[in-house]
This record gives C-alpha cells, sequence and structure tokens, in this order.
C-alpha cells in the first residue's frame, strides 16, 4: 500500500471517529459543551499533520485518471458536486492510486452512466492540477472516488517544503 493511501486512511479514520464524538457531545444540543476542543486537541492536531502530509504528497504522486473515450476527443471524466440548482457546475476529478480501484471506479461509473468505454492514464497531481487550473469550477482531486469520501482542494496540492 503506498504511503498516501495510509496517510488517507488514516486521516479519515480519525474524521469518522471525531465526527462520531462531535455527535454524541451534540445529543440536543447545537453546541458543543464547553472544553470539548481543548480535549480533542490532540486529535484534531493530528488530523491537521496528516491533512498537510497528505497536500505533499499528492503533488508528486502518479494517479490513474479515467477518460470517456467514446467522444470524438477523450474526455477527463469528472464529478459533479454542486446542486442542480447552482448556476456554476463545480467538479473533482476522481484519481486513483492503484489499478485495482481505478477498475472498482470504472465499474460504478459504468452502472452510474451506462455502457460507457473508459481508459486510464497514468499523471502526477501536479500535472492534473496543472491541466485544470483556469477552470474556475474546478475544486481538486477526489482520492479512489467514488469508494472513499475523500476530497484535497486543488489549492492545497503544493510542493513539499523544507
Amino acid at each position: 500500500m503506498s504511503e498516501l493511501k495510509e496517510l488517507v486512511e488514516k486521516f479519515i479514520e480519525l474524521d469518522d471517529d471525531l465526527n462520531e464524538k462531535i455527535e454524541n457531545a451534540l445529543d440536543d444540543s447545537e453546541e458543543l459543551p464547553e472544553g470539548f476542543e481543548e480535549e480533542h486537541q490532540d486529535q484534531i492536531e493530528e488530523m491537521g499533520e496528516i491533512y498537510h502530509n497528505i497536500e505533499h504528497k499528492v503533488f508528486g504522486e502518479e494517479f490513474i485518471i479515467v477518460f470517456n473515450s467514446n467522444e470524438d476527443e477523450k474526455e477527463v471524466v469528472a464529478l459533479i458536486v454542486s446542486d442542480e440548482d447552482e448556476e456554476h457546475e463545480e467538479f473533482v476529478i476522481p484519481v486513483f492510486t492503484d489499478q485495482g480501484e481505478a477498475d472498482a471506479g470504472i465499474e460504478q461509473f459504468k452502472e452510474e452512466f451506462g455502457d460507457i468505454e473508459f481508459e486510464c492514464e497514468t499523471k502526477t497531481g501536479e500535472e492534473i492540477i496543472a491541466d485544470h487550473h483556469e477552470d474556475e469550477d474546478f475544486i481538486g482531486l477526489a482520492i479512489n472516488a467514488p469508494q472513499w469520501d475523500f476530497v484535497i482542494a486543488h489549492e492545497d496540492v503544493h510542493e513539499c517544503c523544507d
């Protein structure tokens, strides 16, 4: 398993745990109890460090991206994340950490979109961001989507600093 995949899985695990704690703490209240953030500060800081490491890893990581090859021109598969009534169609680009994840994603895309021919290509996170950075509706990358619910914003992806 790649280091990036391990980091994302750890982040998701910590995030799910914290969300459960928040849900339990809220009960019928709309506000968290006093001291909740301080009590969970270590977990919040750990999540911040992991996310920061993910930001750096995504920059140089090679991903598999999926294209719809039924069109005259290959078109990258994008997932619309905005509401139907919004003026702009904000989207994320699903990227996959290995061929097995890509194959699972393609199967789900075929179920959703019908019998479309797909093909895969490998690009780094930096290349994918560069290809779409001028599109104001581009939000970022969805890692191993739709199996995971993890999106990293395009502006968060950057080269590792020393």
